[in-house]
């Protein structure tokens, strides 16, 4: 199992992970993005981005990186990055199907990405991945599993997806929605010829986002790679829209609201990998700030009060405009 090589890594860096979501396309629904970005978001702009993040990661201790089929050319710019890298030999790469992206490189498109969890959407998307990656893919997950997706129900999916796991890919999925903890305990359900399906699991959860953590806990405990997505909400979490509490933490520990944010996830005994977002190398590097965050129980305690209620939560991310 790949991620195998992140439990013999030494850095502390080693359990946080860079994901391209927001620099493998023009638009997004992160907030500050053009204070991030600018107006140049060309393709040639923002592959040269996704290169300069990934060298300061690697640089830093990162080892894990996390591309979509739908975040525009992320694994586009990533392969190049390997291809001129290929000194580059002890990282995990995950990318994942399920989602098309659709807004032609604009940031006003009516549709950014379309979903589909058909077999016929697997293979397509399957042999675009592999055309670009080939064997430096490590890990496919199913984009985004809610407790309807057909996905969990499939099993000429589930078929294909065991065979491409017995050629030594690792098979997981992610969830979004208010509903993740359902969908990741069906998704453990899951089984070809008695054996568990999936082995890792990518969820949201952050600060104000936390109502996956008893079902993440029970996933690690099945034997599933945890790996934690949005864990800044978007950019909520960040200077200066983060709540009050969380910037009174921060300024207590002499270091960002965004490397608090992420030390709240590292504390969490079933997280394996906690993902980035960041759009600068200067994010970057207060993210990774988070591996050295110490937080007492009082302060814990403090930011565990700004919990919201998850249909409140996504609501309001579903309302968040693509930048």
């Amino acid at each position: 199992m790949p991620f195998a090589r992140l439990a013999t890594a030494t850095t502390p860096t080693c359990h946080i992970g860079l994901g391209l979501a927001a620099i493998g396309r023009p638009g997004y629904i992160n907030l500050g993005r053009d204070e991030d970005l600018g107006e140049n978001r060309s393709v040639e702009t923002l592959r040269t981005r996704t290169h300069e993040l990934l060298d300061a990661a690697y640089a830093q201790g990162v080892r894990y990186f996390d591309a979509a089929r739908s975040y525009g050319r992320s694994e586009e710019f990533l392969a190049d990055w390997l291809n001129t890298r290929p000194d580059v030999d002890d990282v995990v790469i995950g990318s994942k199907w399920g989602y098309t992206y659709t807004a032609d490189w604009t940031t006003d498109a009516e549709k950014h990405e379309v979903k589909d969890h058909s077999l016929q959407a697997y293979e397509r998307q399957r042999a675009e991945s592999d055309a670009l990656l080939g064997d430096r893919l490590d890990l496919y997950q199913i984009h985004s599993v809610t407790p309807d997706s057909p996905a969990l129900t499939d099993k000429d999916l589930h078929a294909r997806l065991a065979e491409a796991a017995a050629q030594g890919l690792t098979v997981g999925f992610s969830t979004s929605g208010p509903a993740q903890a359902d969908a990741i305990r069906a998704a453990l359900a899951v089984t070809v010829d008695g054996e568990p399906l999936f082995r890792t699991v990518q969820s949201t959860y952050n600060v104000l986002e936390t109502s996956a953590a008893p079902a993440l806990a029970e996933a690690h405990d099945a034997g599933l790679t945890v790996i934690v997505k949005e864990g800044m909400a978007n950019g909520r979490l960040a200077d200066p829209h983060a709540p009050d509490a969380l910037k009174a933490v921060a300024e207590e520990t002499s270091l960002g609201c965004d490397a608090v944010a992420l030390a709240l996830i590292l504390r969490q005994p079933w997280a394996g990998v906690v993902l980035s977002g960041a759009a600068t190398t200067v994010q970057l590097a207060s993210n990774l700030h988070a591996a050295v965050v110490d937080l007492d129980e009082e302060q814990v305690e403090r930011l565990a009060a700004l919990v919201e209620e998850p249909g409140a939560y996504w609501e309001r991310r579903g309302q968040l405009p693509w930048h």
